[in-house]
């Protein structure tokens, strides 16, 4: 057997296969003899796992995205799974910090106004800002954040790990006391059993009126009719959500509209943006899998991501 073939499925593309030949592989139609697998569609997990069941000499397998609760049902298969968590840190911190920014000076309002209107504003300068998730992102985030001297505290599984950067650095199970001192919430978390549904309305009803929420990880963290719900209470001042519950949503949805609410299609990485990193992530984990690095990604089945 070969010990440096590499397939990519179910689509190849000219910069992954690219990125394979760089970390040192042979690209190969799947086999008998291929050992490591790019899987590059995020749709079609069961495809995946009949993939891995009909190869098991399958050794590693690279997933597309950094979050891998569609893969949920292969992770406990016998492979070795690497994912692009951190891949995409910077344009989706950047997005995030846009959304941010956006509600912040009442942009919703602004885009449709047809008259001067009321002068009004909030500045993330000193302000307090909350990152649920102690990945990547909020890495890049706090980057960015810096310059605006904000007072950041991050939320994440084991609080016993500083994060570098945070001012706090807290528990999931503080969560709660710390919403009402946020002037602005980020969503950058995984999506597990755990998280599912973190932000429903009693979460909701914690927020100061003049905060924000921010969604850039998975829609199923936030519960739609309750944010919903609580944007029509007043109980937060707006939210910005890259992600959503269902996505994409149906036409007419109530998110729609809203002068208290921006809503961009997935779009803090998109293909055009994604490609470049992800076949980053391809060459780094190819030349791991080669013996002649570290794997970057790698996969928790226990924790899910």
């Amino acid at each position: 057997m070969a010990d440096n073939l590499v397939a990519i499925e179910p689509r190849s593309f000219p910069e992954y296969e690219r990125a394979v030949e760089r970390g040192g592989a042979k690209l190969s139609p799947m086999g008998s003899e291929v050992r490591g697998l790019i899987w590059t569609d995020y749709s079609s997990p069961s495809a995946l796992g009949e993939m891995i069941d009909a190869n098991p000499q399958l050794e590693w397998v690279q997933l597309p995205f950094a979050g891998v609760d569609a893969f949920s049902e292969q992770l406990d298969k016998s492979v070795l799974f690497t994912s692009a968590k951190g891949a995409y840190r910077e344009p989706v911190a950047e997005h995030a910090l846009m959304l941010a920014l956006a509600l912040g000076r009442k942009i919703p309002i602004r885009v449709k106004a047809s008259s001067w209107g009321k002068r009004e504003a909030f500045s993330i300068y000193d302000s307090k800002v909350l990152l649920i998730g102690a990945g990547g992102i909020s890495e890049e985030l706090i980057k960015l954040l810096a310059p605006f001297r904000a007072e950041v505290t991050v939320v994440r599984n084991n609080p016993e790990l500083e994060f570098s950067g945070a001012k706090i650095t807290a528990g999931l199970d503080q969560l709660d006391s710390l919403i009402p001192w946020a002037d602005i919430v980020i969503v950058t978390c995984a999506l597990t059993e755990k998280t599912r549904g973190l932000i429903n309305y009693q979460r909701l009803s914690l927020f100061k009126p003049t905060a924000y929420l921010v969604n850039v990880a998975r829609g199923p963290i936030v519960l739609s009719d309750d944010l919903l719900r609580a944007l029509d209470e007043g109980l937060l001042a707006g939210a910005g959500l890259d992600v959503s519950d269902p996505e994409p949503l149906p036409d007419g949805h109530a998110f729609f509209g809203r002068d208290d609410l921006i809503l961009t299609p997935h779009t803090a990485d998109t293909k055009e943006i994604v490609t470049r990193l992800f076949a980053i992530r391809i060459e780094q984990n190819v030349r791991a899998f080669l013996g002649n690095g570290s794997w970057v990604g790698r996969v928790s089945p226990s924790l899910g991501y």
